[in-house]
């Protein structure tokens, strides 16, 4: 099991037996399950309140997990990182029903988004293969450190909301046209640099992604589904550099953009595990 934060696509969910627990999206006074990016930009510009990811309730770990106890007694649960939500405390809550009944392995992916989803495939897929409990969340304990997540925001707002800067920091940034590098790091965003041009904050990206010997996979996430003409120039010079490596572009969803905003644009870089 994995939650709604997992960038995962229809096809892989159902092939490889994934199930999702759903966060919530909270604007104002209405809270949204299944609420798109798209939707949640354009309620956005149009004024909505900034919005704030909301966790599953325990109950609804506790229905989940009892369905998933009607047909095995192990279940490994990967959620989204600790630092950006209450999801894994929900999970552990919710599990505690069925102690001594099935085995709930509860992991903290440190995680979100694309990288969140890499975990849950890559352990969906030892499952398949008969692998052990045990043995698959060593496999994921061991991809942590080699996820990495890195991007840059058009705005500070929702870095303030969340926390990870002070509102002078956001208001002299705003006033400066400052765009902070940020880096996903144990599990929380944390500002790395500073650019004032977005030529600049591609370039940090694009360094960013070469410094690594091995690329296993890798993604640009941006704010909309179609390329926007920054993913393009990336996504060119990265192809440039790894001709063999695929860099599918793709649109992040509505939980990270309660972290980053509308007008974040980063990489994700799964680097492999060296045997």
């Amino acid at each position: 099991m994995t939650d709604s934060t997992a960038y995962l696509e229809p096809n892989e969910v159902e092939r490889l037996g994934i199930h999702i627990a759903p966060l919530q999206i909270k604007m104002g006074n209405q809270v949204f399950q299944g609420i798109d990016s798209d939707e949640l930009f354009r309620r956005i510009q149009y004024g909505a309140p900034l919005p704030i990811s909301l966790p599953p309730e325990v109950s609804t770990f506790v229905d989940l997990y009892t369905k998933l106890h009607d047909q095995t007694d192990q279940i490994l649960s990967i959620h989204t990182s600790s630092k950006l939500s209450q999801t894994i405390e929900k999970a552990k809550l919710g599990a505690e029903g069925l102690l001594g009944r099935c085995t709930i392995e509860v992991v903290d992916s440190l995680s979100t988004s694309v990288g969140l989803g890499i975990l849950a495939k890559s352990a969906a897929k030892a499952a398949q293969d008969g692998m052990p409990l045990d043995d698959i969340v060593r496999l994921v304990r061991g991809m942590l450190p080699h996820i990495y997540l890195v991007f840059y925001v058009e705005t500070m707002d929702f870095l303030e909301r969340g926390g990870q800067i002070g509102k002078a920091q956001a208001v002299l940034g705003a006033m400066l046209n400052i765009k902070p590098i940020l880096f996903m790091e144990d599990g929380d965003i944390i500002p790395l640099e500073k650019v004032k041009t977005t030529e600049r904050a591609l370039e940090k990206l694009y360094e960013f992604v070469t410094e690594f010997d091995t690329l296993e996979q890798t993604a640009i996430i941006q704010r909309s589904k179609e390329p926007i003409p920054e993913s393009i120039t990336l996504h060119g010079r990265l192809q440039q550099n790894f001709p063999n490596i695929e860099f599918p572009i793709i649109q992040y969803g509505p939980d990270l953009s309660t972290h980053v905003g509308p007008n974040a644009l980063g990489v994700v870089v799964y680097e492999g595990l060296a045997f």
